[in-house]
């Protein structure tokens, strides 16, 4: 088709390819954001601008892209060649209508943006991995990894990349003893792999040991000490010998112990369509010959030859150097040590009940002290020996039981304890009557939970203390635990008020928390120092707020007290019931009455109370730019008896700030500056209207926050380069904000200068530079754009002269060159020095010749006379 004939039929071609969407891919000459899957199929329309000034003859395109991205005369924009986004991402063209040569509409502002197709597979960055894993590899830990790229927008599902492990070779049990993390690509073992990955037979060598052909040949003969065959001949011995050169020079590439085959997908493999990329991995499998001897137990106070062996490590470097460390805080004794091969020992006995857990942290190094082997906690547990003897918890053991309890009743608990270790036998106490008076059969013990039972009903009159000896033992030890039993009087006897009604008090409501408003009595006729005659009082009624409580020492006086401040406003009366009480149960059939209840009434009364705050923050934080007379905050405060307040501010010495007596609106009242004053402190005072001395106060913390409202300047606007030799200069800027708008600065010349170069330093300083060599004195006046952290900025003018210099390394003047004359305010000192002299000098002069002239006629009249 030729490109007249392609111009005729591009409408048509468009509209076709515009199809159902025709509609929606109309509209005015507007900015417009497109997008554009890339690789669509040309000519693709875009869009199509509709104009409203009817003489449109064109459009004309400008921009980025034009080559690929055409506008026809009736509007469309369309591609002419596909769009490719790893290319580029986006295009920014201008669309103008014309009328012959000249612009009736636009311009606008298009971008089209290119979006990324799924046309890129992913690939692993090496076609073939080789890894090596100890045995024991801890399930989880990755041993390698592996990694994958794609060409695809890494911003679209399209390059989220997701590994699996397709097979492992050989699998002839079907079990997997690898995983890949899908994410990361990590290749680790799981819990099967952990337990069955064994590596090639070998021979172990100890630290230092040569591992030489002969070595080979003695530890041969030590497992078959009957050798009639020369070992050159003997198919054994070059069995193991080639078996072990193998073993120390594996290769994975060729001779692997596994094969891994890794798969990765994008779209995250959620897709029919996502693409793939494969790799393999060989793993060779090594000997692990640091394995951890623990748990290891001992036995305490145990007698043996010191230090005793407890256990051997062995690292997989035979040249491996040993130490030990403890895990918890430094122990002030830690009686472990571990040898240069690897024996560790216990250097003394150990006591359980002292500690009965050791955390040991055994290192393999090398000679450069670097670690071959990861560090190996070894846990050591002290095992229990029924070494200590039961202890009774109190020397005499004392309970009280009310007469003519029934048979059975439960008189007490005897309590023990065993330091040896919990749980076990040595600490399992058993509870038994050693001796009694009067017999046992009174009284009965459980053997396991040492309660004590009584096994009939007991009388006073039959006896008031019995005396019993309890023996708690364990399986090598005995104690006695003596314990007391008083049969006490029955609670038949019921607490009385001395009167039923404390009549009423009246309280000021300012009145002291802890204040004694009424002292109560009461009297009990049981028997004294027994629980049946102890007296309690509890407040049963009318103390809802908890605002009062009783306070007493069980003898029958109380004293009812001010327990939490009072207020009028919330409840000016109370009345209050307050019940006398025994701790001991009442005899059955006995109850409570009235007269073991007292009433008091109490009156709050009204004290004229300062206003109070309700401020819930704690600190006014405010914008240094923020419009004056913007209300910041309101305060709220009320008079507890409800009467109009009046509020003020004080401290604010800039007068940035202002309240509104009646509402307590605080206002700005002049422009802030961070610069000036970053924070600072107003009282507020909220104050009766008509009793202003009835006022409190409250501090605020005010902190104004910065804007960028300065922009980067100079320090230094002068500066010299020698000519003979031209250093650098470093100038430096400074900026009256903070963070974030502040440093770093950015340096730039405003056009690329064929003179200068100027490069950024850091965050407050440049390096300008002469490119050029300059034979002569010479004066640049430079514009330096300096720019803060937030972009803000304007360009700085630097006078730069260029000249030779002295040997000190400052510009030479020469002597026919150097100016005497003074600066304006020098001469006008002159100028001023020079008539005053002058007006001086005639002064005198005048002086002195009126005193000739009187002097003259002095003379005269002398001689006339």
């Amino acid at each position: 088709m030729t490109p007249m004939v392609h111009l005729l039929l591009l409408p048509l071609l468009l509209s076709i390819a515009a199809g159902k969407d025709l509609e929606e891919k109309k509209g005015p000459l507007v900015n417009l954001m497109l997008d554009v899957a890339e690789w669509s199929p040309v000519p693709y329309p875009m869009y199509q601008f509709q104009v409203k000034h009817p003489g449109v003859t064109d459009f004309r395109l400008s921009g980025e892209g034009r080559e690929d991205i055409k506008i026809s005369k009736d509007g469309w924009l369309y591609l002419e060649t596909p769009l490719d986004w790893s290319t580029q991402d986006h295009y920014i063209l201008t669309v103008e209508a014309l009328e012959g040569d000249v612009v009736v509409e636009g311009p606008a502002f298009v971008t089209i943006n290119v979006l990324d197709v799924n046309n890129h597979a992913p690939q692993f960055s090496q076609g073939l991995y080789t890894a090596v894993v100890r045995e024991n590899n801890a399930a989880g830990v990755a041993f390698t990894s592996v990694s994958a790229s794609d060409g695809d927008d890494p911003k679209t599902p399209n390059a989220q990349l997701v590994y699996s492990l397709v097979s492992q070779l050989p699998n002839k049990e079907n079990i997997n003893l690898f995983q890949i993390d899908p994410v990361s690509g990590e290749i680790s073992t799981t819990e099967e792999g952990q337990k069955l990955l064994k590596s090639r037979e070998g021979i172990h060598y100890s630290r230092g040991e040569d591992r030489s052909t002969e070595t080979l040949k003695t530890k041969f003969t030590d497992y078959c000490p009957v050798q009639k065959v020369p070992y050159e001949e003997n198919p054994f011995f070059t069995c193991v010998e080639n078996a072990e050169k193998r073993r120390r020079v594996i290769d994975p590439v060729n001779d692997p112990d596994y094969t891994l085959y890794v798969r990765v997908q994008d779209q995250s493999g959620a897709s029919d369509t996502a693409l793939s990329g494969n790799s393999i991995v060989h793993v060779v499998v090594q000997q692990n010959l640091w394995r951890n001897p623990g748990p290891i137990i001992i036995t305490e106070n145990l007698e043996e030859e010191y230090p005793l062996k407890i256990a051997e490590v062995q690292s997989n470097d035979p040249d491996a150097i040993y130490s030990l460390g403890q895990k918890e805080r430094e122990l002030s004794l830690f009686p472990f040590q571990i040898t240069e091969d690897g024996k560790i020992f216990v250097t003394e006995p150990l006591n359980r009940e002292d500690k009965d857990m050791y955390i040991l942290v055994v290192f393999a190094k090398d000679v450069n002290n670097k670690e071959v082997d990861p560090p190996m906690e070894i846990h050591v547990s002290v095992e229990d020996v029924n070494d200590n003897a039961p202890v009774c918890a109190e020397e005499e053991t004392v309970f009280e039981v009310q007469e003519n309890e029934p048979a059975g009743s439960l008189i007490g608990q005897v309590l023990a304890y065993d330091d040896d270790q919990e749980g076990t036998v040595n600490s399992k106490l058993i509870f038994t009557f050693s001796s009694s008076m009067p017999p046992p059969s009174i009284f009965s013990i459980d053997a396991v939970t040492g309660n004590i039972n009584a096994l009939r009903s007991l009388q006073r009159k039959d006896q008031q203390i019995y005396t019993l000896n309890v023996q708690v033992s364990d399986p090598g030890f005995n104690v006695v635990c003596k314990v007391v039993i008083k049969v006490i009087d029955v609670n038949n006897e019921l607490p009385l008020f001395e009167k039923n009604d404390y009549g009423s008090h009246s309280l000021a409501e300012d009145t002291p928390v802890g204040h004694t408003v009424v002292t109560m009595k009461a009297t009990d006729d049981d028997e004294p120092e027994s629980g049946s005659s102890v007296i309690e009082f509890h407040i049963s009624a009318g103390n809802d707020d908890e605002l009062f409580t009783v306070e007493t020492d069980g003898k029958g006086v109380g004293h009812l007290v001010i327990a939490k401040p009072l207020d009028f406003e919330t409840s000016p009366n109370y009345r209050l019931q307050i019940d006398a009480r025994n701790p001991e149960p009442l005899m059955k059939g006995l109850e409570y009455g009235s007269e073991s209840t007292m009433f008091v009434n109490i009156s709050v009364d009204d004290v004229n109370e300062f206003p109070e705050f309700n401020l819930d923050i704690m600190e006014l934080v405010v914008l240094e730019n923020t419009t004056k007379g913007s209300v910041l905050l309101t305060v709220d405060a009320k008079d507890p008896e409800g009467k109009e307040i009046r509020f003020k501010l004080d401290g604010d010495s800039r007068g940035w700030l202002e309240i509104d007596a009646a509402t307590g609106e605080i206002r700005t009242k002049d422009k802030l500056d961070r610069e000036a004053l970053e924070s600072f402190e107003v009282t507020l005072t909220a104050f009766e209207k008509e009793n202003p001395e009835m006022s409190s106060e409250h501090v605020l913390p005010v902190r104004v926050l910065d804007v960028n409202d300065n922009y980067p300047r100079l320090v230094e606007t002068q500066a010299f380069i020698c000519a003979g030799k031209p250093e650098p200069i470093i100038i430096t800027a400074k900026d009256e904000d903070s963070a974030p708008f502040s440093q770093p600065f950015t340096f730039t010349l405003p056009k690329k200068s064929p003179n200068w170069d100027l490069k950024n330093v850091d965050g407050t300083s440049a390096k300008l530079s002469l490119k050029k060599t300059l034979t002569q004195d010479r004066t640049f006046m430079l514009s330096i754009d300096i720019k803060d952290n937030a972009g803000m900025g304007i360009p700085q003018p630097l006078e730069v002269r260029v000249c030779n210099c002295t040997e000190l390394g400052y510009c030479y003047v020469a002597p026919e060159g150097r100016s005497f004359s003074y600066g304006l305010g020098p001469t006008i000192g002159i100028l001023a020095g020079i008539i005053v002299f002058c007006a001086v000098v005639f002064i005198v002069v005048i002086k002195r010749k009126n005193k000739g002239k009187e002097t003259g006629t002095d003379e005269e009249e002398r001689l006339k006379k």
